[in-house]
């Protein structure tokens, strides 16, 4: 008998279209590599419908910086621009059912898991009260409190107390009587652990201390131990079993919070993972895990200086840009409870190229002082350094001061310093940057007993800033005499300080600097 003849289907045809009757099929297909074919033969048996070409898992490459997911290795990462930054992140095998899986599952299969969408006025809202760490800093910047199920990311350079923050917070947590609290370190013994908390004055039954990364783990010791918060101290330290590569990967560690994340909202406990950022960026934690985790926390502060600065970048449950300030001593991280007056303290009266300003961080007033520094310079390319503050900002209140007040900034080396180490975003001390500026090259001081906010356009104008009122009792406790704003800001309440308004830049330099109408043009 002769042997049947093959049929020869076309590549176009669907997969799961029905296939004509035959003892033998022939699929070409197009492989990975392009321009080289695939010759398929397929034996049918059960089934009636063409296979789908097992696909072997992939390698993806992942930025360390940002978490941007490539195809192909770069040496340029082109969403943040960092470079020696992507690394090789095997990607998980496809779900069945998924695009490109091995098999299909039909419709009443997957109806039995499918998730139900619900009306949004049916949704019923639990109410979960705030866990507090204890810490007034903590929980301001928090806004009141750990929420149950609710996970944090808190990010820092090594060595500025993080750890030291965190146990506190746990020791806290635990001798309120709002739970147990687990402490799980892969970095540090037990041993370790139990010394920093002599030495900080630490010594709840409540709280208990893990010497491992494992999440699994984890997981079970919260459910035994019914526990309300736990901590992970850190997360590049923390693992999954299931998940390829050592801890700290990028994989480890994306899987490790999402299972944590899980797992905090499935149970209602509040979990804590410290990240560390080396000097270079590196290392997985807080930009990899910002989608991931619902608070985003990042400690800063200088090594040559004990104060500390806790900032909310990201917080699903509060209000972000919350700035909390800590003062890091020998029994520990203190709250420091008027942060404005600490700022000022080491104020040189009388001293030229320096002003003050108030910036709102959060929900918090701040009177800090901005100090400048103005000398003529023979390189042919005049320096511009900013500390604190930005530099592309810097570059631009030079540019309209020496434009629109025509003053020759351009052979004058300028620095700029927010003394304290608090770093400044907000456009509203553009005005005490400039004033600051201008006074250090005239050499002449500000008046005594002002504070000044504004932003300043390109024009020169002044614009109007926000919550003027509340920045104008900030100074008015702190003992200031006058506030200079644009003339655009909102009227003040009656127990506000005297109140110097401009329109424009050149304006506030008359009325700020006693002899700036005899300078310039």
């Amino acid at each position: 008998m002769a042997a049947p003849t093959p049929s020869v289907q076309p590549a176009t045809r669907v997969a799961d279209a029905p296939l004509p009757k035959a003892d033998i099929y022939i699929w070409l297909t197009v492989s990975p590599r392009p321009f080289a074919p695939l010759l398929l033969l397929f034996v049918p048996g059960e089934t009636d419908t063409l296979p789908m070409t097992t696909r072997t898992r992939k390698t993806s490459y992942t930025c360390r910086e940002c978490g941007h997911t490539m195809p192909k290795w770069v040496g340029q990462c082109p969403r943040c621009e960092a470079w020696n930054s992507v690394e090789e992140a095997p990607s998980l095998p496809p779900l069945s059912g998924a695009k490109g899986g091995v098999q299909r599952t039909s419709s009443s299969a997957l109806s039995s898991n499918l998730v139900r969408p619900v009306p949004l006025n049916e949704i019923l809202v639990s109410e979960r009260s705030r866990v507090p760490s204890g810490i007034s800093e903590l929980d301001r910047v928090l806004g009141g409190g750990f929420v149950p199920g609710s996970t944090i990311l808190l990010a820092g350079d090594p060595g500025i107390g993080k750890s030291t923050l965190l146990l506190q917070a746990a020791a806290g947590v635990s001798g309120s009587g709002s739970g147990r609290v687990i402490y799980a370190t892969g970095e540090e013994s037990q041993d370790q652990i139990k010394l920093r908390a002599e030495r900080l004055g630490i010594s709840q039954e409540g709280l208990f201390v893990v010497p491992t990364g494992d999440v699994v783990s984890l997981g079970m010791l919260v459910d035994e131990l019914n526990s309300s918060l736990l901590v992970v101290d850190s997360v590049q330290t923390a693992w999954h079993s299931g998940i390829d590569g050592a801890p700290g990967t990028i994989g480890q560690v994306r899987q490790s919070a999402a299972e944590l994340g899980a797992f905090a909202r499935q149970n209602g406990v509040a979990v804590v993972l410290a990240g560390h950022v080396t000097k270079e960026g590196s290392i997985a934690g807080p930009k990899v895990l910002e989608h991931v985790v619902d608070v985003v926390l990042h400690m800063e502060g200088g090594s040559g200086t004990p104060l500390r600065l806790l900032r909310g970048v990201k917080n699903r449950h509060g209000a972000t840009d919350e700035l909390g300030v800590f003062e890091m001593t020998g029994s520990g991280l203190q709250d420091v409870k008027e942060p404005s007056a600490m700022f000022l303290s080491q104020r040189q009266q009388g001293a030229s190229g320096s002003a003050v300003a108030t910036v709102i961080e959060g929900t918090r007033p701040l009177t800090v002082e901005v100090q400048a520094l103005v000398t003529p310079t023979p390189a042919a390319s005049p320096r511009r350094t900013a500390n604190g503050y930005d530099l592309a900002r810097l570059h631009l209140l030079i540019a309209v001061i020496s434009k629109r007040l025509n003053f020759p900034l351009g052979s004058n080396d300028v620095v700029v310093n927010i003394a304290g180490g608090l770093k400044i975003s907000e456009p509203a001390a553009d005005l005490a940057v400039a004033l600051a500026i201008v006074s250090s090259f005239m050499d002449v001081p500000v008046r005594e007993g002002w504070s000044a906010s504004g932003e300043i356009g390109l024009g020169g104008e002044l614009r109007a800033v926000h919550q003027a009122a509340r920045r104008a009792g900030e100074i008015s406790r702190l003992g200031f005499e006058r506030c200079l704003l644009p003339k655009g800001c909102e009227e003040l309440g009656e127990n506000a300080p005297s109140v110097v308004r401009a329109a424009t830049l050149a304006e506030a330099v008359m009325a700020a600097i006693p002899v700036s109408a005899q300078a310039g043009g």
